[in-house]
């Protein structure tokens, strides 16, 4: 009987450990920094124009001016056009102690949010939003504002 117990205890122990959820290594915070696109390449995928199946490849430099004028980052973002103005896009944020990836639908590139669906490094199960918001059309400059949830 005492055998079975302990059994038991370890098996419930062991299941108490499997049930907890993986966190982050970031507690809850925001980071706010801003980009400039240095690259836009649009690849017609679908049909003859712009439309479902097109592809959008972006990449930018990231920086926290507050800190330095010089580059902190880079970022990567790839987009399929699922209609002429809609969008499915992941992006890779590279930082200096990790990358943040996002994912979602976009509709104007103007302003928009995304899931922030994990991470490397320091961002390990990075999750919460991603607001950008356009301030310059050429170059492109955006705000780029991560709340990460804890």
């Amino acid at each position: 009987m005492s055998r079975f117990v302990g059994v038991a205890t370890a098996c419930g122990a062991l299941a108490a450990v499997l049930a907890v959820p993986a966190l982050a290594a970031t507690g809850p915070g925001t980071i706010r920094i801003t980009n400039t696109e240095t690259s836009f390449k649009s690849i017609d995928g679908g049909r003859r124009g712009r439309g479902a199946g097109d592809l959008e490849i972006i990449r930018q430099l990231l920086y926290n001016r507050r800190v330095t004028s010089k580059p902190i980052g880079r970022a990567t973002i790839l987009c399929t056009l699922i209609t002429r103005n809609s969008r499915s896009c992941t992006a890779t944020y590279v930082l200096p102690k990790g990358s943040i990836v996002t994912s979602g639908m976009i509709g104007s590139r103007l302003i928009y949010e995304l899931a922030i669906v994990g991470g490397t490094e320091l961002y390990d199960n990075a999750r919460g939003s991603l607001v950008v918001t356009t301030t310059a059309l050429n170059p492109r400059r955006q705000v780029l504002v991560f709340r990460l949830a804890g």
